[in-house]
């Protein structure tokens, strides 16, 4: 998820040639071998309690990363399953982990036992918190036995401490398949059929069998209740059709996930779809909340697709998640009124006394169809260029949107020279302050 206590949102960069360069061939390659667990079905049992209805899945951050901070209590309860974001290393136990609430970036306010008490608040209501492990900060090896027996013995005891229905993870700094998943499965039969356990991969993580989270969802597959991939901050990918799809699209987002429901074979229910709750929440593949109920519609009931259209309807899939919800804060709860709504987890919530940031400004029409994705917006504080005609004294050549660039290239646009750091196509240059373009000076 590349979240950090001090940026500005889920900036996770990719490098997306890599994507390219492992092939939608080896997405076809044969399934691994599942790891066998007496519970099998699990996340399916933690559905229901839910009486089956979708997650509603929100990210809540235990520390101020600009967004502001916000009581557990407080979050609204469109959201029906929220991520307490993040665990600590354990400091005494390798491969162990620990919990600690940022007492100091809530000013004081906020007490552990007062968290505790929230947590029982929302389970009284119905809904279901689980820790989630890693982020970009994350130093969370499970790379032994000793290692995953450290794991499961140390999470279930923050488990029973503050009364967390499962965890959520988010490794971002390497991943062991084997011992990671042998170490969920302990957690699992520890915790018992209630057990909640959720991923948030990125994208390139399942464009090959070879990957390791693929690996790891291979492996859980029995116990997992949702994988919600971060469709964002993710450069260009390819789709299960092999074909190449630029983020902040329905089509990537429909591609992507076709790739774990008709080749990893995850069932429906276990695939949430991950966006962020504003543009400020990312670096890259923002999308408006028609974009994200497009989507949902698309590969659940095959209408409103783009250019990708799904091998079928696949029926009810397991949700949406956002990072996050002190960022939906921000925009008045948008985010989960809107996709709150489409997918019935509950509204109306929304705090009166907590209006949106720009109360002038009116939220995003969810009836309005998606922009086109492959055209970039124009900064209006810019006057326009041409980009095929570089200025007199540039030495790279311009940039085309019809032209593939891979990590190295360079070309000129708008005055400046950008060097690319991956394998892009049609996304323009300074665009995105974490895309795929460097400047490497002025011309």
């Amino acid at each position: 998820m590349d979240l950090t206590r001090n940026a500005a949102g889920r900036r996770r960069v990719l490098g997306a040639a890599a994507a390219v360069a492992l092939g939608a061939a080896a997405m076809a390659g044969a399934g691994l071998p599942a790891t066998a667990s007496p519970l099998a079905g699990n996340g399916a049992l933690a559905a229901a309690t839910t009486g089956g209805s979708q997650w509603l899945t929100g990210y809540w951050h235990n520390f101020d990363n600009g967004s502001g901070t916000i009581h557990l209590a407080d979050v609204p309860s469109q959201y029906n399953l929220v991520e307490v974001a993040f665990a600590d290393a354990s400091a005494s136990s390798p491969g162990g982990i620990e919990f600690n609430l940022a007492t100091t970036d809530f000013g004081g306010t906020y007490s552990v036992d007062q968290f505790k008490a929230d947590v029982q608040t929302l389970h009284a209501q119905g809904r279901k918190v689980v820790l989630s492990i890693g982020g970009q900060n994350g130093t969370i090896n499970v790379t032994s036995a000793t290692q995953a027996a450290n794991f499961a013995t140390t999470a279930y005891a923050v488990l029973q401490e503050y009364g967390f229905d499962g965890v959520d993870i988010d490794f971002e700094n390497g991943i062991d398949a084997t011992y990671t998943a042998n170490a969920l499965h302990t957690l699992a039969s520890k915790v018992g059929p209630s057990f909640i356990l959720t991923m948030a991969p990125q994208t390139i993580d399942y464009q090959a069998t070879s990957m390791a989270y693929y690996q790891l969802t291979q492996n859980v597959k029995d116990i997992l209740t949702v994988v919600n991939t971060q469709y964002y901050n993710s450069g260009s990918m390819l789709g299960a059709d092999g074909k190449v799809y630029s983020q902040g699209s329905v089509d990537f987002v429909t591609s992507q996930a076709a790739i774990l429901l008709d080749q990893l074979g995850l069932r429906p229910d276990q695939v949430g779809l991950g966006y962020p709750a504003t543009s400020q929440a990312a670096g890259g593949g923002y999308q408006t909340t028609a974009n994200v109920i497009a989507a949902l519609d698309c590969l659940e009931k095959g209408t409103s697709c783009g250019s990708f259209k799904p091998s079928k309807a696949y029926g009810k899939l397991g949700g949406i998640m956002t990072w996050s919800v002190n960022w939906d804060k921000t925009s008045g709860y948008a985010f989960a009124d809107a996709v709150g709504t489409r997918l019935a987890t509950g509204g109306g919530t929304t705090d009166p006394t907590d209006p949106p940031t720009d109360p002038t400004t009116p939220p995003t029409d969810p009836t309005t169809p998606p922009t086109d994705p492959t055209t970039p917006p124009t900064d209006p504080t810019t006057p326009p260029t041409d980009p095929t005609t570089p200025p007199a004294d540039c030495s790279a050549a311009a940039w085309s949107s019809s032209t593939v660039y891979t990590g190295g290239n360079t070309v000129s646009y708008g005055g400046q020279v950008y060097q690319a750091k991956w394998w892009t196509l049609g996304e323009t240059p300074g665009a995105a302050e974490w895309g795929p373009w460097a400047v490497v000076g002025t011309c």
